[in-house]
């Protein structure tokens, strides 16, 4: 449905934008390969990048804010003081792909960008998506995986793409660092020593997302185990509904959550009062500005989470300042410098406090 609109909606404003269109072809001087193998051309010169969804514009502003045409959806207030000043007030520009995708196809081409982008998955739905919107625009599309593992190369890709190679290396090394630590603090280390993790999706914590999902690799690349685990490898792996009973089931040590108000009610819920997380007092609350520390989206966002997270399940094996860590990560990838009040706003919760 969401391509015969998109059809419809660019033949009523192809004859306006033929002569831009013509000319952004015009002035394609390389071309890059994306994650799915697709050889797309550039202009030599990428200044004005459209992301398709949140994965993709957190992505383009941690690497180049100042190519970004404008935020999927407008920041909340909460969001706005981790993000810079000349950054906040972006115009609101929908989304092409995920969720909820609310695209305004006029508020795309008018925004005139030299490249799309997308962060995320590769399936053929997205696949072909970007086929279609580049084949109808003649405006560029790139597909970037946008798999835990792969945020090196994605930060280093991009970078490259708009002319900021420097800083997408530093970023890369940022994070490949990090992975470096936790594989070796991790090494050895069996199963069943692992604490046994379920993500809580929402306020009554019933949505989670399966083992191996985008949504939930953090949990194991910070070395614990996805408690929602099929066991069977057909099973398309996602977001999902369970239910209490598969909770109590499950039994998770651990329980990780962004809501505020399943953490505030969880303590005290009879039907949760069983599960060991909750008896030991294992449940813990993600920071979420401007950008989940788990989730939400499953982007770039994710890496200060996983240092978070692996000091959280494992203090003997990670020890370090989260206050000193937080800093650092958000100047140098969220172009800001916190404040005392700012970075207590943000973390308190995480540092353990109620």
């Amino acid at each position: 449905m969401i391509l015969r609109a998109l059809a419809c909606s660019l033949l009523a404003l192809l004859p306006a934008l033929l002569p831009a269109l013509l000319l952004a072809a015009g002035a394609s001087a390389r071309t890059v390969t994306d994650s799915a193998g697709r050889p797309v051309a550039l202009p030599e010169r990428v200044t004005r990048v459209y992301a398709a969804g949140p994965p993709a514009s957190i992505l383009v502003y941690i690497v180049a804010p100042e190519t970004l045409t404008g935020w999927p959806r407008a920041l909340h207030p909460h969001e706005r003081p981790y993000i810079a000043e000349a950054y906040r007030d972006l115009p609101e520009t929908g989304r092409l792909t995920g969720r909820g995708n609310t695209v305004n196809l006029e508020t795309l081409l008018k925004s005139e960008p030299d490249l799309i982008l997308d962060f995320g998955s590769l399936r053929d739905t997205y696949v072909s998506l970007a086929d279609a919107v580049q084949e109808q625009t003649g405006i560029p599309y790139l597909l970037i995986d946008g798999r835990f593992e792969n945020t090196p190369a994605a930060l280093r890709l991009v970078g490259e793409i708009l002319g900021v190679e420097a800083r997408g290396e530093a970023l890369a090394a940022y994070v490949e660092a990090l992975f470096a630590e936790i594989d070796a603090g991790l090494a050895g280390l069996p199963d069943d020593a692992r604490p046994r993790t379920y993500l809580a999706r929402g306020p009554a914590g019933l949505e989670t997302g399966l083992k191996g999902s985008i949504n939930t690799e953090i949990i194991e690349r910070a070395g614990g185990l996805n408690v929602a685990d099929p066991g069977d490898a057909s099973v398309r792996r996602g977001i999902v509904n369970t239910s209490i009973e598969q909770v109590i089931a499950a039994d998770p040590d651990t329980i990780l959550t962004w809501d505020r108000t399943f953490y505030d009610k969880v303590r005290t819920d009879p039907l949760w009062a069983g599960i060991d997380a909750v008896r030991r007092g294992r449940v813990y609350l993600s920071p979420t500005a401007p950008f989940g520390w788990i989730d939400r989206p499953p982007s770039v966002n994710r890496i200060i989470g996983l240092r978070w997270l692996s000091g959280l399940l494992f203090p003997e094996r990670f020890a370090f300042d989260l206050d000193a860590e937080t800093r650092r990560f958000y100047r140098l990838f969220y172009h800001v410098e916190l404040s005392d009040t700012e970075l207590d706003g943000l973390i308190d919760w995480a540092r353990g406090d109620p």
